[in-house]
């Protein structure tokens, strides 16, 4: 059944139905944040460790985060990327996004002080872009 329902959702509403769940108020970053997703879910073990070394946050976390609030790869990102950029804590983010989760990251962010179009929005942008390209996906080069 889940399978007909993601089948319609692709022929009725095309790919943007799958990633506007982030809401995040930009396309590209919507769809890198899918990317992040495929890529965790393909190798979730990687991801863990990978999100765990780079922001210096525990494995047992980022699992909680994934258990307890159904968080997928580009959420836990968006976590910590928000996190690092604000210099706000972990846990403080988590709690901005159950409060505000219906409204989608485009309003957890800028109530976490990143508005749209700001440096601190293009950082966490990026970051998206170089974090899904080295996650350890296979996906095809730009070969030449």
């Amino acid at each position: 059944m889940k399978n007909l329902i993601f089948t319609l959702c692709l022929v009725v509403g095309g790919p943007s139905v799958i990633f506007a769940q982030y809401n995040t108020g930009d396309t590209q970053l919507n769809v890198t944040l899918a990317r992040i997703d495929n890529d965790a879910s393909g190798n979730y073990s990687f991801f863990k460790s990978d999100i765990s070394t780079r922001y210096d946050v525990s494995e047992k976390k980022i699992d909680s985060w994934s258990v307890e609030f159904g968080m997928k790869g580009g959420d836990i990102y968006l976590v910590v990327e928000i996190s690092r950029i604000t210099r706000k804590p972990v846990d403080e983010v988590v709690n901005v996004y159950q409060t505000n989760r219906s409204k989608g990251w485009g309003a957890i962010a800028k109530e976490l002080g990143i508005k749209p179009g700001s440096a601190e929005f293009h950082a966490l942008k990026n970051g998206a872009g170089t974090h899904a390209s080295n996650s350890g996906g296979k996906g095809k080069g730009k070969g030449k």
